[in-house]
């Protein structure tokens, strides 16, 4: 009889907690798993100071006598201690980081819990949901194949599309004077064209020119493509006070105007880049499924950077706006652009 109550009990105890304690909004979780991912959940979720989650720590493979008590995140036992674990810290989630599922994934144990009320998550899924970003390094395509993202309605299409126009025709309309200045003091400033025309990836991996105000001097890559870096030497005095503005971006409401941009999407990148990158980052392509940007979630959420790594960190946000672009979504890029160039954050 004793066993009989002791889970139920519990399972009393536990959504006593969930409703009335004082401490309701912190919700237990442990994350079942090693690896890359639990790692960076973990951390994500330590950063977040508001978040909502309180991880307990990691239950991992094999058994718990094995497995250090110095590493971190925490572990707490193996498989065969978890519903020890979910007992003895009243855990409202189990959190799955599992990255090898076919053979590994306790599945009965799982289910269990889950007929028992206790929630059972996807860790991509709550990676993206407290981070902004995809973790992608361990994310199987049938995570993305199957996920409830990368809705196309007609109608939010058509309203995009709608504030693009409206905004880049009256935005280069209005700026005639500004465009002007600016032009003017390119050429006071050093010898060459005011527009700089360049190369750049676009919907499908269509190629289209993309323009800005020249920035850099006229033999900037006179030894061939190189990344833009912070504090670039081969900027000028004009140019640099544009970057840090982002004015120089501003001829690029003509590429918004022909279709060949948006004002918000994944920033276009050139194609000895893309070639380059494509190789090296998986999923890399997935950002052009959609119009590149004037600017991005990337822009308003990651540092500026020109690394392969600094591209890898960008993507998992590019990839969040795919999969997750509303019209809604667009409104706060654009606010925290705002928010952005006048701070001069990511100004290089």
């Amino acid at each position: 009889m004793e066993k009989i109550a002791a889970p139920l009990v519990l399972d009393i105890e536990r959504e006593y907690d969930r409703q009335f304690s004082p401490y309701s909004l912190k919700r237990r979780a442990v994350i079942l798993g090693r690896g890359q991912l639990a790692s960076e959940l973990c951390q994500v979720l330590a950063e977040k100071r508001w978040t909502t989650w309180q991880v307990i720590g990691v239950v991992g493979q094999g058994s718990s006598r094995e497995m250090s008590a110095q590493e971190t995140p925490q572990i707490i036992g193996g498989y065969e201690d978890l519903g020890e674990v979910v007992d003895k810290f009243s855990i409202h989630a189990i959190v799955v980081c599992v990255e090898d599922r076919r053979s590994s994934l306790p599945v009965k144990a799982l289910l269990d819990f889950k007929a028992r009320g206790i929630e059972v998550i996807d860790g991509h899924q709550l990676f993206e949901e407290v981070s902004g970003r995809l973790s992608i390094d361990q994310l199987r395509p049938s995570a993305l194949i199957f996920s409830t993202g990368f809705k196309r309605r007609v109608l939010a299409r058509g309203l995009k599309r709608l504030l693009d126009l409206a905004i880049s025709a009256v935005g280069l309309l209005s700026l005639i004077p500004v465009l002007g200045l600016i032009g003017l003091l390119i050429k006071i400033d050093s010898p060459g064209p005011i527009f700089y025309r360049q190369m750049r990836v676009g919907l499908r991996g269509q190629p289209f020119m993309i323009w800005k105000f020249r920035s850099m001097c006229t033999e900037a890559e006179s030894n061939g493509p190189r990344w833009a870096v912070r504090n670039d030497p081969r900027v000028s005095r004009v140019g640099r006070v544009l970057r840090k503005s982002r004015l120089d971006e501003i001829p690029q409401l003509y590429n918004v105007l022909r279709g060949e941009m948006s004002l918000v999407g994944p920033r276009p990148e050139r194609p000895v880049f893309v070639s380059e990158l494509r190789m090296l980052i998986p999923y890399y392509d997935i950002r052009h499924t959609v119009r590149p940007g004037l600017t991005g979630w990337a822009q308003t959420q990651f540092r500026y950077g020109a690394t392969t790594e600094d591209a890898h960190a960008k993507l998992q946000y590019d990839l969040y706006y795919v999969k997750n672009m509303t019209f809604g979504l667009d409104m706060r890029i654009l606010i925290e652009t705002i928010r952005v160039v006048l701070l001069g954050e990511g100004a290089r």
